[in-house]
């Protein structure tokens, strides 16, 4: 048998000469590995993953709520390829890379095309440089573009090949690309060019992100609108030509208008960010039970509501889901880099005195005890319970009422007249059972004042115990770290479950603040001693939602209320966030609705066992001046021109008419009421002093300003 010789080319090789050139071509490759391992061994590539990527924060969705620049202030967010418009990775290869899937890390087509284009032209028309070499020109930069450069260039893509998937070389192109000012990668381009994510683009926003690269700072959309341009046009021409996009799309995106501005990175919930930063600084990603949306827009209500408010006031808002305990929403200020509002201060978190918020679960433990029920009777009178004189906030009284309509209307000798009956200590038991940890000045027991805010609080303390009260009486630990555990429940009780439906049915019965949506929420609102804390929380059938206004640095407001500024602000959030869902209480079977006249005797009238009228042997108690509080630093807003609002004068006891001093010198006229105003003309401190009928009197020093 014979064997016919091989044409090649001119020649005839026989097969003695085709298995020496295999052999050759077999020492060739095993050269070229052996090379390529003693390379990877003495002079192993830069990698991805030594480059610094910015720390994601991001929402129970996987929303972003805002990265971390890493060195030099730099946006460098990762990337996915699965979180990329397929279009636009369609349209990269047949721009940059064509043969990306096949070749191993050069390609010798384009190498050679660009060579004879340079003959041809006597310059460099194209580089030949393939995705997987401009990542190791952007792992390695150089600052010189030469033969040497493009040569080493070469050998660490063919080394980045031989240690990364395609996938892996293209998501860290797509991560480290430069686009212009201190932009890198395709998804910090997309949300600083278009303000969106990556994962839809139009043709002509992914022939735009295709351009930039090449000449990040030369082709800026905007700095240089004209410039990029061109380029994006240019790049929807050759994908069309290579059948990457249709020749109609591609002319159709070439007469958009650029229309390309500079948008700011997503900074939602940036108090929560930060603290998830600071309990892991070294994850990359933080992901919070927050929910982007529901974020979103309770602060655009808190800066609507700074508009309308006179500065420095400030507002916080807390929204959980009270089934799960998770946080949705958390806005600690309106503004995080606001100092005139101490905007970095996260309000949510600071303690403050709750007001009347509290009163609640003392009617709660009240009903709990066998005292009360929502129909009882209760006085509202001038009253003194060991040597303690509560008066109402506008300091009138409206005489015998129900429990029911006490709570709703906060009145405050009613709760006190309650908490004298089942204990402050008793109290703060049930509160620790919300997990929370109340703070008491100095180091005396707590006292009957707690019932009107006498402790501190946070504001995320009073939305974990409010979330007894639609739970049938236990609490749930709050969440924000995702994912959040299983079992949140509290094990011990804040309130029974008859005495919790009985609360909670009263609140759902409060009439809602003037202009409020007609929404049915059971809410309660406080006011801080001192008028330096407004509050109202609430709920609804699923969320529990915690409203506060006031000053980060606790200067007393004049006119500050719990029922004017933060109830509105309540029910406008609940509109917000969904609209408040129905709120359906199931009746436990210990709880009865009934009339006064249907309960027992015993029951239909309620008298703590120490109240005493507010006069002893027909002699009415000194006047107290309880508002403006002693040593108060008070804004009323002097100025250079404005004399600023009135300032608001309240006091208790004391035998009308009463005279008013200031500085030692007297107001014009005498009143009867217990309430008033006088108006600064200057700042700075101020003596205040109240004199009665019978020769009593009360002093506050204040600073105003």
């Amino acid at each position: 048998m014979t064997v016919s010789p091989i044409k090649s080319g001119r020649k005839w090789l026989r097969p003695r000469s085709w298995a020496l050139a295999g052999c050759l071509a077999a020492a060739l490759l095993a050269v070229t590995v052996a090379g390529l391992d003693w390379l990877d061994r003495r002079f192993p590539p830069p990698m991805p993953q030594d480059k610094a990527i910015s720390k994601l924060v991001l929402d129970r969705n996987g929303k972003l709520l805002r990265a971390f620049t890493v060195e030099n202030g730099r946006w460098r967010l990762p990337i996915q390829l699965d979180a990329v418009d397929p279009l636009f990775l369609r349209m990269l290869l047949a721009y940059e890379d064509k043969r990306f899937y096949s070749h191993p890390g050069i390609d010798p087509r384009a190498v050679l095309r660009a060579v004879i284009q340079l003959v041809a032209n006597g310059r460099i028309v194209s580089g030949g440089s393939t995705i997987t070499m401009q990542l190791a020109r952007l792992l390695e930069p150089r600052s010189q573009r030469s033969l040497k450069a493009k040569l080493v260039q070469a050998a660490r893509g063919l080394q980045l090949e031989r240690r990364l998937t395609k996938q892996q070389i293209l998501e860290a192109y797509l991560t480290l690309a430069p686009y212009g000012g201190n932009i890198e990668g395709v998804r910090a381009a997309s949300l600083a060019y278009f303000a969106k994510e990556p994962a839809r683009l139009s043709p002509a926003e992914a022939a735009l992100l295709i351009a930039l690269p090449q000449l990040p700072e030369a082709r800026r959309p905007d700095l240089h609108p004209e410039a990029a341009r061109r380029a994006r046009d240019r790049v929807l021409a050759r994908v069309s030509a290579a059948g990457a996009l249709s020749v109609s799309d591609a002319q159709a995106a070439q007469r958009q208008r650029l229309g390309v501005t500079r948008h700011p990175f997503p900074a939602f919930a940036a108090h929560s960010a930060e603290a998830a930063r600071r309990l892991d600084p070294e994850a990359a990603v933080h992901r919070l039970t927050i929910d982007r949306d529901k974020q979103a827009a309770l602060e655009q209500l808190a800066r609507d509501a700074l508009a309308r408010l006179a500065p420095p006031l400030s507002v916080a808002m807390l929204l959980a889901d009270y089934r799960t305990g998770e946080i949705l929403a958390r806005v600690g200020s309106p503004d995080f880099a606001d100092e005139t509002i101490k905007g970095y201060i996260d309000m949510t978190r600071a303690v403050r005195s709750p007001g009347s918020a509290l009163k609640p679960f003392i009617y709660g433990l009240a009903f709990e005890d066998g005292l009360i029920h929502p129909s009882t009777l209760i006085d509202d009178k001038p009253s003194a319970f060991d040597g303690y004189r509560p008066s109402n906030f506008d300091m009138g009284y409206q005489g015998t009422v129900t429990a029911a309509e006490a709570l709703q209307m906060s009145l405050n000798i009613p709760a006190v007249s309650l908490l004298s009956s089942v204990g402050p200590l008793r109290l703060m038991a049930r509160l620790r059972n919300a997990g929370i940890s109340p703070a008491l000045p100095g180091t005396e027991p707590p006292g009957l004042a707690i019932a009107l805010g006498g402790l501190g609080l946070t504001l995320e303390d009073l939305v974990a115990v409010f979330t007894a009260l639609p739970r049938g009486g236990h609490a749930v630990t709050l969440q924000e770290i995702a994912p959040a555990t299983a079992s949140t429940e509290q094990p011990d009780p804040v309130l029974s479950s008859p005495a919790a439906w009985y609360v909670a049915d009263i609140l759902r019965g409060t009439p809602p603040p003037d202009g409020a949506p007609r929404r049915r929420l059971a809410y309660k609102t406080g006011t801080s001693y001192g008028c330096r804390d407004a509050w109202s929380v609430g709920f609804d059938g699923r969320y529990v939602l915690g409203v506060w206004v006031g000053r980060a640095d606790g200067t007393a407001i004049p006119g500050l209320s719990g029922r004017l500024l933060a109830a509105p602000l309540l029910f406008d959030g609940f509109a917000r966030v969904g609209g408040a869902m129905p709120l359906s209480l199931a009746r436990p079977k210990n709880a009865y609705p009934a009339s006064t006249a249907e309960l027992p005797l015993s029951l239909q009238h309620f008298t703590a066992s120490n109240a005493i009228p507010a006069t002893r042997n027909g002699v009415e108690a000194p006047p107290l001046i309880v508002y403006p509080p002693r040593n108060a630093r008070i804004d009323v807003g002097i100025g250079s021109e404005d004399a600023g609002q009135p300032l608001a004068l309240k006091i208790q006891n004391g035998v009308p008419p009463f005279r008013w001093l200031v500085n030692g010198r007297p107001l014009p006229e005498a009143a009867r009421r217990r309430t008033g105003t006088w108006q600064a003309k200057d700042a700075g401190f101020s003596t205040l002093t109240v004199i009665d009928a019978a020769g009593h009197s009360d002093s506050v020093t204040v600073f105003l300003e």
